[in-house]
């Protein structure tokens, strides 16, 4: 049986703003309004980083009209990532409740984002939804190194 680490101690360590836009084009304020999300991960052995990014899309009628995609850089604190580092397969093996945390962490930043790059526009008013990221992200994920 694996032993998985219990507590994992981490800081955030960077916030990125990786897209932003308002396709005002693409807006219809009577129209259906729809959001999509996007998870991604990234992992630097170099650094004990993992790296979260959400993407959200805002549609009207299926024609976006705000894009943003925010990533939050987490150190991981080096005994926790020597215990999910797993030398034999030179691959990182994160728990997906640990995952599930740093992308809340990470969404609850683009909901701040967005609310500032549309502070005193008439688009302040779509924020971005709760999500339930425990239903999105359903098992631990494993990032390879090559080295």
């Amino acid at each position: 049986m694996e032993t998985k680490p219990t507590n994992i101690s981490f800081s955030l360590q960077k916030v990125t703003t990786e897209q932003f836009a308002i396709i005002e084009e693409g807006f219809e304020e009577k129209g259906n309004i729809r959001v999509g999300i996007n998870l991604r991960f990234a992992a630097d052995d170099a650094k004990n980083m993992i790296a979260v990014f959400t993407a959200f899309n805002f549609d009207s009628n299926q024609k976006p009209f705000i894009i943003i995609e925010a990533g939050c850089h987490f150190m991981i604190e080096k005994e926790a990532w020597d215990q999910m580092f797993k030398a034999e397969t030179n691959a990182l093996n994160v728990p997906k409740g640990f995952l599930s945390h740093m992308t809340m962490i990470t969404v609850g930043t683009a909901r701040g984002i967005l609310h500032a790059k549309t502070e005193n526009t008439c688009f302040n008013k779509y924020v971005l939804p709760t999500v339930n990221v425990s239903e999105m992200i359903k098992e631990d994920v494993s990032f390879s190194f090559d080295h």
